[in-house]
């Protein structure tokens, strides 16, 4: 069934668990997803990447997704990440999508607030839900050592007080892509944030962390996590072996990148506690 992100979150104030959020290419990807959270009876998010919108034909592939969130039968949640323009978020509200995120970490933290507040006041209107972001998740060569970087308790308070945002992306230490040496998370921040705001959190850069840092960022109040790298990695080590002995690609193919997300969303999903929850 097709929610929005309130929706899915709301489920971790019943039993403490993380819920994924797992961004796609296409159909074999979200159905490989769903067909995971099907399984563990759980809810879960399948989203798309801003920085693919253009490469893709957006609007086709929305449609794939509500469809497919829509048959489920659990709730499925379908949500637009790392957006940095109006514009292309509001291509994702007309196309369907029940979830947003507006990534304004780059800009001075007044204008952050200023302008998602004003995608909340459209997006809540209706029926949409937000996720604001807050601080520097970086890549693989990010700078631990600067604290300018992380997100700051006092701040997170401010802006998710002024922003009204359903859910607020923090930076704790966390990478996008491959981590290069090793995650140095600061879990207090982390705790003094979840003290400070009320809205869901959200922890990015999910890749690389192993089973204990999901968990104790959990335990810490980490509500949704991000997972796309992981995903692609598999594809990319096990699909391979499986095109040289297969003869028949078609559709063989497809099914098998199917089978690789839902084997890995299965993972993940256990260890965030996403299970017999629906």
């Amino acid at each position: 069934m097709l929610v929005n992100l309130n929706k899915v979150l709301s489920y971790t104030k019943v039993k403490k668990f993380g819920v994924g959020m797992f961004n796609g290419l296409s159909a074999d990807f979200y159905e490989g997803l769903i067909d995971a959270a099907e399984q563990l009876r759980c809810p879960i998010i399948i989203g798309v990447a801003d920085r693919f919108v253009d490469r893709l034909d957006f609007e086709m592939i929305a449609e794939v997704m509500i469809f497919l969130a829509k048959r489920a039968s659990v709730p499925v949640c379908v949500h637009l990440d790392h957006a940095k323009s109006l514009k292309n978020i509001i291509r994702a509200i007309k196309a369907g999508f029940t979830s947003v995120m507006f990534d304004g970490s780059s800009l001075p933290f007044e204008e952050n607030i200023q302008k998602t507040k004003e995608i909340v006041e459209i997006a809540h209107s209706v029926g949409v839900s937000v996720e604001g972001e807050l601080g520097v998740v970086g890549r693989g060569d990010w700078d631990f050592k600067n604290p300018e970087f992380y997100t700051k308790p006092e701040e997170a308070e401010i802006f998710a007080a002024q922003t009204n945002v359903d859910a607020l992306a923090v930076a704790i230490g966390t990478v996008h892509g491959v981590y290069k040496g090793e995650p140095r998370l600061d879990f207090e921040r982390l705790s003094e944030i979840r003290k400070r705001v009320d809205c869901y959190l959200v922890l990015h850069g999910g890749s690389g962390l192993s089973d204990d840092d999901f968990k104790k960022c959990i335990e810490y109040g980490i509500n949704k996590v991000n997972i796309f790298t992981d995903l692609t990695l598999a594809i990319n080590s096990q699909l391979p072996e499986f095109v040289s002995k297969t003869e028949d690609l078609t559709p063989a193919i497809f099914e098998r990148i199917r089978e690789i997300v839902k084997k890995e969303a299965i993972k993940k999903l256990k260890v965030f506690g996403s299970y017999d929850i629906v």
